[in-house]
């Protein structure tokens, strides 16, 4: 097969082809089989007409319209590989030329495509990038001390008024002039938490238990959610969230530290590893800014005009022209960052291995809140595998980039990106723990088949804080 390749605009060029009759005949011939079985012929079995008669009855239009039907798609894929061409949408294929005959002639077509636009990602070696300085104040780690003392802290009953943090078993009945139109008993509310009725926080606090008071709000759920109402809220008992002391007992018992000094810095190193992934996504940030600020990525307009068209129909909103040119301003910007992260995935030779695809996609189900082997089997029948594969090459690309530029905090000092965007080194151990792995799971593999044996594993997880209260969305309130 012949192919050229023409530049019409800086997203759209044309593909011409020129395939002979020596390749198009396994077409031909499949044609033939196909009309074979679908014409009936006096004195032919069905399916076993001759190429002859069928010539003679049928014609050879019938079939080489058939031919070029069921093989254009692939001569096409192969002329697009042949020109290393990027297509961003389907083509626009006109057939210019067809044989005369299964042995005579030549198939031509041309294709104006949509592709994704060429251009040269520029050194960033000598490019410094100032991110914050790594900062993990004590008040950090005093914070998340107290969230995990809370994870362990247990309810206990108080005489004092409630106050911000308590939690406070309640009754409520909403009044409409002076229709009851909704109540409720018995529930727990945490004052602060803000997720029933606008004024309810305001109206518990200083409340003592088998106190009452009222207040007008709007109604959030049922009937008569919208409406405004008179809400009587009373208090039938108040309960404080006591946590335990944060000294070695409780270290012993919250992890796996013997001491609370120990503890702290656990929780220190770890929201130090925070600061460092922080710096990372603002570094990535401020990359991608530059060369967006260098490079000129021509975005193919009928492209964005076909997703937003498709998004807003979605919403039912195609009449809406101010969210329409908001969407635009979105798909374009996210287009314009794919085509750059494509080329530079390319720019640096990425290679997607299966165990990060795997690894991506097992966090992903997380994610989705959905078992590891469900979400592949899912991502693998609906084909969105290689969407999969573009995002890990992305994310490699722009730690690879990242690798050449200095990043620098606020103070002058060198940030050490290595724990999240790796090194060389390490590149190296991860290639050879894949060959072992890939060796491991072979032999795993050949064993499973001669035992025919499989095993399961699970793990247990307890609740320690109190139930939550009921879900406001079932209710008025």
């Amino acid at each position: 097969m012949k192919t050229s390749l023409e530049t019409l605009e800086p997203t759209k060029v044309k593909l011409t082809a020129e395939v002979d009759a020596a390749d198009l005949k396994p077409a031909i011939d499949n044609a033939y089989k196909t009309i074979a079985g679908q014409i009936n012929i006096p004195g032919f079995r069905k399916g076993k007409v001759p190429v002859a008669i069928i010539n003679q009855r049928v014609g050879f239009g019938p079939v080489i319209e058939q031919a070029i039907n069921d093989s254009l798609p692939n001569f096409y894929g192969q002329a697009a590989q042949a020109e290393k061409l990027r297509p961003l949408a389907q083509p626009d294929v006109e057939i210019t030329e067809i044989p005369t005959s299964a042995t005579e002639g030549t198939l031509k077509f041309t294709a104006t495509v949509t592709v994704r636009p060429t251009f040269t990602i520029p050194d960033v070696s000598g490019l410094e990038i100032v991110v914050d300085k790594a900062e993990v104040p004590a008040e950090d780690v005093n914070v998340q001390l107290d969230n995990l003392r809370e994870r362990f802290g247990t309810l206990v009953g108080t005489d004092r008024p409630a106050a911000d943090g308590d939690f406070v078993v309640i009754d409520l009945q909403a009044k409409i002039g002076d229709e009851i139109v909704d109540s409720v008993s018995g529930i727990s509310y945490q004052i602060g938490s803000g997720n029933m009725l606008e004024g309810l926080d305001e109206a518990l606090t200083g409340l003592s238990a088998g106190e009452t008071t009222t207040f007008h709000t709007k109604l959030v759920g049922g009937p008569h959610a919208g409406e405004e109402a008179d809400v009587t809220v009373t208090a039938t008992g108040v309960k404080e969230h006591e946590l335990p002391e944060a000294d070695d007992d409780f270290a012993q018992m919250a992890s796996e530290f013997d001491t609370i000094g120990e503890l702290k810095d656990d929780i220190r190193e770890q929201l130090g590893t925070q600061q460092v992934a922080a710096q990372a996504v603002a570094a990535r940030t401020k990359l991608m800014d530059h060369l967006h600020s260098v490079l000129e990525i021509p975005v193919p307009a009928e492209v964005v005009e076909g997703q937003v068209h498709q998004h807003l129909e979605q919403e039912n909103r195609l009449e809406d022209d101010t969210h329409r040119a908001e969407v635009t301003e979105q798909t374009t910007q996210g287009l314009r960052e794919q085509m750059l992260l494509d080329t530079l995935a390319e720019h640096h030779g990425v290679k997607v291995s299966q165990p990060e695809l795997v690894d991506y996609m097992m966090q992903m189900s997380r994610q989705y809140n959905m078992e590891p082997q469900e979400f592949i089997e899912l991502v693998s029948r609906s084909g969105q595998v290689p969407a999969l594969v573009a995002d890990v090459a992305r994310s490699k690309a722009v730690a690879l980039a990242l690798r050449q530029v200095k990043v620098t905090d606020t103070d002058g000092n060198v940030v050490d990106l290595t724990p999240i965007i790796g090194s060389p080194e390490s590149d190296a151990e991860q290639a050879e723990a894949e060959a072992k792995l890939f060796e491991a799971a072979r032999q795993m593999n050949e064993q499973a088949e001669l035992n025919n044996v499989a095993g399961t594993a699970g793990v247990d997880s307890n609740e320690t804080l109190p139930a939550s209260p009921a879900d406001p969305a079932s209710i008025s309130f």
